[in-house]
């Protein structure tokens, strides 16, 4: 199949169980650019965290950031954004929801967070975490794209199940980890955010490849042609998508392995 566009999650997909971008896995990425294909970063992550992992690779690639709240292209160039309603930030802020979990904006020049968050913290690589701590509750909530909250799972779970009853229609809402709560836009997908990239190029969706392992994949990997789950995908996942095809675990480079047997690479 003479795929022309790979579409890709991070976390749990493209980089390591360390969160890094192993060597395997750049150099197929950039073999594959030398063969005129094109690539698409989509990640729940602020888009300068996406900027990074595009360098570490040594390609070019669209962005897809904040779970397609922003989408850059390959010179940075906005393609597209859209905020959260700033009196929707405000409530969704209120104590009862912020209370006890660690609470993020996301905005284009600034990441402001509540408190600081072991369980986030540990996935960052550098020493200094790249968002500063303030006092959201004073915050008027203009130009913030994404709310994320931090906190163990079944906790965020009760979360979800009200912001689902009291939001579902005005906002996005979906899990990025177990411990990564995610609020945009209503409107605003993964998926949604392909298929501007897909339009800009030109593309048909049976021309793209799409790899995946979290909730926020499902629209992704429903919009490409060709789905593929990570052997870790979680199990909401799975059950959203049973009839996808999964292929190796993230650990062992396994998106860059299915496409060298794809694209028929030498190792």
């Amino acid at each position: 199949m003479p795929y022309r566009l790979i579409a890709t999650d991070l976390d749990g997909t493209l980089l390591d169980q360390h969160h890094a971008v192993t060597p395997l896995t750049a150099a197929t990425l950039q073999a594959l650019r030398a063969r005129g294909v094109a690539l698409v970063l989509a990640t729940g992550r602020h888009y300068r965290d996406v900027r990074a992992v595009r360098e570490a690779l040594g390609v070019p690639a669209y962005l897809i950031s904040s779970n397609g709240a922003r989408v850059h292209g390959e010179e940075d160039e906005l393609i597209f954004g859209i905020d959260i309603e700033a009196e929707l930030v405000r409530e969704i802020s209120a104590p009862e929801f912020s209370g006890d979990v660690a609470m993020h904006y996301f905005m284009d020049e600034n990441w402001l967070a509540n408190r600081r968050s072991p369980l986030l913290d540990a996935l960052i690589r550098e020493e200094e975490p790249p968002y500063a701590v303030a006092d959201l509750q004073g915050h008027g909530g203009e130009g913030v794209y994404k709310v994320l909250y931090v906190a163990p799972h079944e906790h965020l779970l009760g979360l979800e199940r009200v912001l689902r009853e009291r939001y579902g229609d005005r906002l996005y809402i979906t899990f990025s980890l177990d411990f990564c709560l995610e609020v945009m836009a209503a409107g605003v997908s993964k998926g949604e955010a392909l298929k501007l990239v897909l339009d800009k190029l030109g593309l048909a969706a049976e021309t793209c490849i799409a790899f995946g392992d979290g909730q926020n994949d499902v629209e992704l990997l429903r919009t490409a042609g060709h789905p593929r789950l990570m052997g870790n995908a979680h199990a909401r996942l799975r059950g959203a998508l049973p009839d996808a095809e999964q292929i190796y675990h993230h650990a062992d480079s396994g998106m860059a392995r299915h496409l060298r047997e794809a694209f028929a690479l030498a190792d």
